[in-house]
């Protein structure tokens, strides 16, 4: 049985997205819960009925607020937004990426204040729960005035326009929804702006891209003990004693845990030099940066999701119409590029622990390139060579996309949108930076398996711990190297494991 996620107005945790983005499915609250929505409704049918100016239900869009629509034209306004904002380009999200943007949707209008029916949040649900998951162009949104352009294509789904994807096959929407024995939607006033005038496709994104830096950090932190255990470093630069005298949180627990890893395994270590070079020394602190700036990313992101972030917004008790800017992204733009930043640092942080690990001038003895074969054999064996250079150019390239998103802000729509937050350039530039980092702990990961097991192999010493855990999950995955082979495969299985979250090497401390 599928997990159900319910969706009453009340806080929702980032995971819940993730887990809908996986498979997870929506439940809608209960009678109250759809009173208080439709309510909502009402009051804006009630105030067309007075003759109230509402922006979007009876004026023009955008500029062209000053444009009064006829009063025969205000059923057909929220498919003409849906329509001309057909013009998104560029790759499709991503099935998953795609749920967690209907999810996020989905989230802000349950809020209650948006004046849509229960019956839009209904349908919207209902693509979550069926799979029927619109084709969304990546490439369109200046995130303000909201998603508009990639949020459309949600809204033109619900009405049978445009493509679908139904439990994987793609296919026209009409068809989809006549399969499923479900008439096209009639977007009512204020509903296609509400699906459309929101923050959901960057943080639908950013939930997701939130879980996987999570992940990122875990890995590094254990690639750093590895790394630290075949280099043959002691344990005293990770001491809680040290880092109780610089006490940023994360920071010391980035140290923990690799102190305890090394700690636990059951390795004599000689200790070569008295300070180990800073991509060993100073992992904590470049992790740190990271798992310190995890609370604040999240509380970023929770309070967009749980935020009615569409306009006008309503208040049913009262009657109030509320007209802002609550759209605009600027907080998950500013988390992503962050974001970036810090999980780019960890890739460039595991790039240098890998050149460490193949150069025989600093590896403390393992054989050039992390070779697998001794003897004249091993003259013609080039190992990891090519596995580093691989790492530094998706290191190079994940620091190359760090540049913030904020900074292009650009004035559009006839300079009623002047200022835009970029917030979904900005998540999808994360996303394309935590792949990258990805790829480089998925190299780093199996140069420090191959070191340490070439560390083992003249030891007598047998492996304990963590390590020792590690190290058997990851010949699951990829054979030590013995002859030269190709390790595409291999890599990227592993970095499909951090992706999909499949592996937490810290799960207990969680």
């Amino acid at each position: 049985m599928k997990q159900e996620i319910v969706f009453d107005g009340s806080h929702l945790e980032l995971e819940r997205i993730v887990a809908l983005a996986g498979g997870a499915v929506p439940a809608l609250g209960p009678e109250v819960f759809r009173a208080r929505i439709d309510a909502g409704a009402a009051l804006v049918e009630g105030l067309i009925a007075q003759g109230r100016r509402i922006y979007g239900v009876n004026t023009g869009y955008g500029d062209s607020v000053t444009v009064e629509v006829a009063d025969e034209e205000v059923p057909l306004l929220p498919m003409h937004l849906t329509e001309y904002h057909g013009v998104g380009l560029g790759a499709h999200f991503s099935p998953e990426e795609t749920r967690a943007i209907l999810a996020s949707r989905l989230a802000s209008l349950s809020r209650g204040h948006s004046g849509v029916s229960f019956e839009l949040l209904r349908r919207l649900a209902q693509l979550l729960e069926e799979d029927i998951l619109p084709l969304i162009p990546e490439e369109g949104s200046v995130g303000a005035s909201g998603d508009l352009t990639p949020l459309s294509y949600v809204s033109a789904a619900l009405c049978g326009r445009r493509e679908v994807l139904r439990k994987g096959v793609r296919m026209p929407a009409a068809e989809a929804l006549a399969e499923l024995g479900v008439q096209p939607y009639r977007l009512r006033p204020k509903e296609g702006l509400a699906m459309m005038n929101g923050t959901a496709v960057m943080t639908g994104l950013a939930c997701l891209n939130f879980s996987r830096a999570e992940r990122l950090s875990a890995v590094c932190t254990r690639v750093t003990s590895l790394a630290a255990l075949a280099l043959q470093g002691g344990t005293d630069h990770f001491r809680s004693e040290l880092f109780a005298l610089k006490p940023h949180p994360g920071q010391a627990r980035a140290a923990a845990r690799i102190h305890a890893d090394i700690a636990s395994s059951g390795m004599e270590l000689k200790g070569a030099r008295l300070q180990e070079r800073y991509s060993i020394r100073c992992a904590p602190h470049v992790i740190g940066v990271l798992e310190d700036s995890l609370p604040w990313y999240r509380s970023f992101i929770e309070t967009e999701l749980n935020s009615s972030n569409d306009n006008p917004l309503f208040d049913p008790e009262t009657g109030d119409v509320l007209h802002g800017g609550h759209f605009y992204g600027g907080h998950i733009c500013h988390a992503m590029d962050s974001m970036k930043a810090a999980c780019a640092s960890l890739a460039d942080l595991a790039d240098r622990q890998i050149a460490l690990l193949v150069d025989a001038r600093y590896n403390q003895g393992l054989p050039p390139n992390l070779r697998g074969v001794e003897g004249p054999r091993g003259t013609s064996s080039h190992g990891l060579k090519a596995l580093q250079i691989t790492a530094s150019a998706c290191a190079a390239e994940a620091l190359k996309g760090t540049l913030p998103a904020s900074i292009f802000s650009r004035s559009t729509e006839s300079h009623n949108q002047d200022k835009v937050s970029l917030g979904t350039i900005a998540a999808r530039d994360c996303r394309r930076v935590l792949e990258l980092s990805e790829q480089v702990a998925a190299c780093a990961l199996l140069a420090a398996g191959q070191a340490l097991e070439l560390r083992l192999r003249h030891g007598a010493v047998e492996l304990k711990g963590p390590a020792a855990e590690t190290l058997r999950w990851l010949r699951q995955r990829s054979p030590a190297l013995a002859e030269d082979r190709a390790l595409e495969p291999d890599l990227r299985r592993l970095a499909a494991d951090f992706r999909s979250r499949s592996w937490d090497p810290y799960a207990d401390a969680r």
